[in-house]
C-alpha cells in the first residue's frame, strides 16, 4: 500500500465511523422526539397488510408515478440510492488497493452490466429532477398578489417549491450526481488499466475510458483510489448532514417514509380521506360520556398533543410542494399552504424537542423553576387564517407521495379551538347554534322537512320498521330546505318512482348528519347528531341508503360505523346510472348544447366515485372535461364547513372554479352536490355569466331530457 492508499483509507474509514456514530445518535434522538407525541393505538394490527402496502408504495412508487415521467425519474434515483450499495462497499477496498474488488460479484459481467445500467438511469433521473426544479423555481412563476395578506403572507408565485428549502434539495441532487460521476470515473479507469475486459458489460465506461488514453497505469490506479475516497466522503456527508440537521425532511424521508407509509390510517393503502380521524384520548377514540376537558386534551393545542404519527408526518415531509400546488386555498391567494403548515409544525417541534425532553427527564413532581410553558400552536406558530382557510377537500392528502395526513391535523387543531377555546369564525356560531336547536345549519323548522315533496303528484312514503322499501332516501338538509336543491330532491324521487324503485324517507326524523360540525371541529356535537340519526336509521330498518349530497354520503357511509351504524350508501348518480343502463329509466333524449362536469371533492377524491356521474351524463349528452378533473378536480370552496363562512382573503374559490368551467365554453355545468351547485352558481354569477351558463344537478338534467322526449310529438 502506498502513501496515497494509506492516507485515503485512513480518512475514509475515520470519516465513515464519525458519520455513522453521529447519524445513529441523531436517529435515536429523532425516535425520542417522536415519542413526545400522544398515543395512537389505532395504528396497530394488520401487520401483513401494512407491510404489503409499504412495499407496494415504496418499491412500486405507486403514488409518485401519478406524475408519469417525473415519478419514473424519482424511481430510478430511488433504485440507484439503494441498489448501488455494493459499489460503495467496493470503494473501501479500492482505497486500500485500487485493484481489489468484491469477491465473486466484483467483476462478474452480469453485475457489471446491471450496475452500469442502474448508474446510467440514476444519473439521467437526477438530471431530469434537477431540470424540473430549476424550471419550477418561484422566480420564474410570479403571480400578482390577490386579497389581503395575513401575517404568514400569501404566495408570491405559483411554484410548488415556494417556501421549500431549496438549498437542501440542490445539495441532495448534487450528492447523487457526484456519486454517479465517481462511479463512472472509477469504472472507466478500471477499464483503462485492463481490470475489466468485456466492453458489452460496461459500454458507457468503455467509451469514457478513451478519455484516459496515454495516461500511465499508476496514474489510473491512483485515480481509482482517490475517487473511491471522494465517493465515500460524498456518500457519508449526506448522512452527516442528516445527523446535523434532524429537521431535514427531504433527506430524512429516505428513512422515515417507509414507517410513515406503514403506519398510515388505512392499512390497505387507501389515502387518509373519506372519514375524518376520530378525536383520540389516551390513544383511543374519545368517549364523551367519560372524557373530561379539564384533564384530557380535546383536539390539539400544543405540539405534544399531536400523536406520534403526526410528529412522524412532520418529520417525513419532503417539501416537494405537490400538496401546495393542488390546494384551493393556496391557489386563490389564501395564507394556507399545506406544505408550509407541516414544515412550520416540524420546525416548531425540533425547536421545542430539547426542552421537552429535558423536562420529561426530570423526576416526577420536581419543580426547580425551569419548566417551560406550553406554547399554543394557533396564534403562536400557525396563523388562525391558515387554520380556517382549509376546505378539507383532500387534494393535499391525495397528492402527497409519503402519505402525510394534512386534513386530520387541521381538524384536530380546529377541535381544540372550537370546543375548548370557543375561538372560531363568528359566522360559524350561527351554524352551530342552528344545528343544536333545529337540527340543520339553516335553522329551518324541523317540521318542514317534507315540504320539498308537496309539489309531487305521488306520495313519498315515510320509512317505518318492516316497511316495504329497498332504499332509504336520505334527502339531506340542503335537499329539504334549499329551494334549488329541492328541485334535485323532486327529480330524484320522480325518477326512482317512475323506475319502480321502492324507497322511503325519514321525514321529520331526519336531522343533519353532523358533517359541518365535525369539520369545523365540534366533535361533541357531531357525536350527538350521529347517534340520533343512527338510532332513527336502525329503527326504520334501513340497510341501503341513497344520498344526493356527497357530504351526507361520506358521513353516513364512512363515519357512522363508529357509532353503530353500518349501511350500504350510494350516490344518486350511481343508482340512476344503473337504472339507465338496465333500461328501467327511458327514453333518454340527446341533450343539445355543450356540457361540462364538476367533480365534487367528497364524491370524487374522498369516495372515488368518478365514472357513474359521467356514464349517466354521456347517456344523453357529450361531456367536455375541465382541465382539473377527477383526482385533481378543483374544490368549489364549500367543504370543511366553509359553506357557512365568509371568504375575505384572496380570490373566492368558487369564482376560480367557475372561471374554469366557463372557459370550456360549456352552456351547462353539471354537478352532483348541493353545495357545489350553490357555490358554482354564485361563482358564475360573480363572473357575469349567469345568463349564459346554467349550473344544474345531473338528476335534474336526466329528468328534463325525459320530459322533453315525452312532450315531443310522435
Amino acid at each position: 500500500m502506498g502513501v496515497v492508499q494509506i492516507v485515503t483509507a485512513a480518512i475514509a474509514f475515520a470519516y465513515t465511523a464519525l458519520a455513522i456514530g453521529l447519524f445513529v445518535r441523531t436517529g435515536l434522538s429523532l425516535l425520542a422526539t417522536l415519542r413526545l407525541g400522544a398515543a395512537d393505538r389505532t395504528r396497530k394490527g394488520e401487520r401483513s397488510t401494512r407491510f404489503a402496502t409499504m412495499l407496494r408504495e415504496t418499491l412500486g412508487h405507486t403514488r409518485m408515478l401519478k406524475w408519469t415521467w417525473v415519478g419514473a425519474a424519482h424511481w430510478f434515483v430511488f433504485v440507484g440510492f439503494f441498489a448501488l450499495f455494493p459499489i460503495l462497499a467496493t470503494a473501501y477496498l479500492e482505497t486500500l488497493n485500487p485493484e481489489w474488488t468484491l469477491p465473486w460479484v466484483g467483476h462478474w459481467e452480469p453485475w457489471l452490466l446491471l450496475s452500469e445500467l442502474i448508474a446510467v438511469v440514476t444519473g439521467l433521473g437526477i438530471l431530469a429532477l434537477f431540470g424540473v426544479r430549476i424550471a419550477s423555481q418561484p422566480r420564474f412563476h410570479r403571480v400578482p398578489p390577490q386579497g389581503r395578506a395575513s401575517e404568514d403572507g400569501q404566495r408570491s408565485s405559483s411554484s410548488r417549491f415556494e417556501h421549500s428549502r431549496q438549498w437542501q434539495a440542490f445539495y441532495i441532487e448534487a450528492t447523487i450526481f457526484a456519486i454517479v460521476a465517481c462511479f463512472f470515473i472509477i469504472r472507466s479507469s478500471e477499464f483503462a488499466v485492463g481490470g475489466i475486459d468485456a466492453a458489452w458489460a460496461s459500454p458507457v465506461s468503455a467509451g469514457l475510458a478513451n478519455l484516459f488514453e496515454g495516461a500511465s497505469e499508476s496514474a489510473m490506479l491512483t485515480t481509482i483510489t482517490v475517487t473511491a475516497g471522494v465517493k465515500i466522503l460524498v456518500s457519508w456527508t449526506f448522512f452527516l448532514m442528516l445527523a446535523l440537521i434532524p429537521s431535514m425532511g427531504i433527506g430524512w424521508h429516505r428513512v422515515t417514509a417507509f414507517f410513515n407509509i406503514y403506519f398510515k390510517r388505512f392499512a390497505d393503502g387507501k389515502a387518509s380521506m373519506g372519514s375524518a380521524k376520530p378525536m383520540l384520548i389516551n390513544g383511543e377514540p374519545a368517549d364523551f360520556e367519560t372524557a373530561d376537558p379539564e384533564t384530557e386534551p380535546f383536539g390539539v393545542d400544543t405540539i405534544t398533543d399531536f400523536t406520534w404519527k403526526g410528529l412522524l408526518d412532520f418529520s417525513t415531509c419532503t417539501e416537494c410542494g405537490r400538496c401546495q400546488s393542488q390546494c384551493p386555498a393556496w391557489n386563490t391567494g389564501k395564507p394556507l399552504s399545506p406544505k408550509k403548515l407541516v414544515t412550520d409544525l416540524r420546525d416548531h417541534l425540533y425547536e421545542q424537542a430539547p426542552y421537552l425532553k429535558a423536562a420529561g427527564a426530570k423526576p416526577e413532581g420536581s419543580d426547580d423553576g425551569s419548566q417551560i410553558e406550553p406554547i399554543s400552536i394557533i396564534g403562536d406558530v400557525i396563523d388562525p387564517d391558515v387554520l380556517w382557510s382549509c376546505t378539507t377537500c383532500g387534494a393535499c392528502v391525495e397528492q402527497c407521495p409519503v402519505d402525510i395526513e394534512h386534513v386530520d391535523h387541521i381538524i384536530d387543531l380546529r377541535r381544540h379551538q372550537t370546543m375548548i377555546e370557543s375561538d372560531f369564525p363568528t359566522e360559524a356560531q350561527t351554524m352551530l347554534r342552528n344545528l343544536e336547536n333545529k337540527g340543520n345549519p339553516w335553522g329551518e323548522n324541523p317540521a318542514a322537512r317534507l315540504k320539498w315533496a308537496e309539489p309531487l303528484d305521488f306520495e313519498v312514503p315515510i320509512a317505518e320498521p318492516g316497511g316495504d322499501f329497498e332504499y332509504l332516501y336520505w334527502v339531506g338538509c340542503a335537499g329539504a330546505y334549499d329551494p334549488k336543491a329541492q328541485k334535485t330532491s323532486r327529480a330524484v324521487a320522480t325518477l326512482l318512482h317512475d323506475a319502480g324503485v321502492k324507497f322511503a324517507v325519514l321525514g321529520e326524523a331526519e336531522t343533519c348528519t353532523g358533517d359541518p360540525a365535525r369539520r369545523i371541529g365540534h366533535e361533541f356535537m357531531y357525536q350527538m347528531l350521529a347517534e340520533q340519526n343512527v338510532e332513527s336509521l336502525n329503527g326504520a330498518g334501513a340497510v341501503k341508503i341513497i344520498a344526493t349530497c356527497p357530504h351526507c354520503l361520506n358521513t353516513i357511509g364512512n363515519e357512522y360505523g363508529e357509532v353503530g351504524g353500518s349501511y350500504e350508501v350510494v350516490h344518486h348518480t350511481e343508482l340512476l346510472a344503473d337504472l339507465v343502463a338496465s333500461g328501467k329509466i327511458e327514453p333518454v333524449e340527446q341533450r343539445e348544447g355543450t356540457l361540462t362536469y364538476h367533480d365534487p371533492c367528497y364524491l370524487g377524491r374522498h369516495n372515488r366515485i368518478f365514472e357513474p356521474p359521467r356514464e349517466l351524463l354521456e347517456s344523453f349528452s357529450e361531456v367536455t372535461e375541465m382541465p382539473r378533473t377527477k383526482e385533481r378536480s378543483f374544490c368549489c370552496g364549500a367543504g370543511g364547513a366553509r359553506m357557512w363562512l365568509e371568504e375575505p382573503l384572496g380570490k373566492r374559490v368558487n369564482r376560480d372554479r367557475a372561471d374554469e368551467a366557463v372557459d370550456t365554453g360549456a352552456e351547462t355545468v353539471a354537478v352532483g352536490c348541493p353545495f357545489c351547485s350553490t357555490m358554482l352558481r354564485d361563482g358564475v354569477a360573480d363572473a357575469g355569466k349567469e345568463d349564459d351558463v346554467e349550473v344544474v344537478d345531473i338528476a335534474q338534467l336526466l329528468a328534463q331530457s325525459r320530459e322533453r322526449r315525452a312532450a315531443a310529438p310522435e
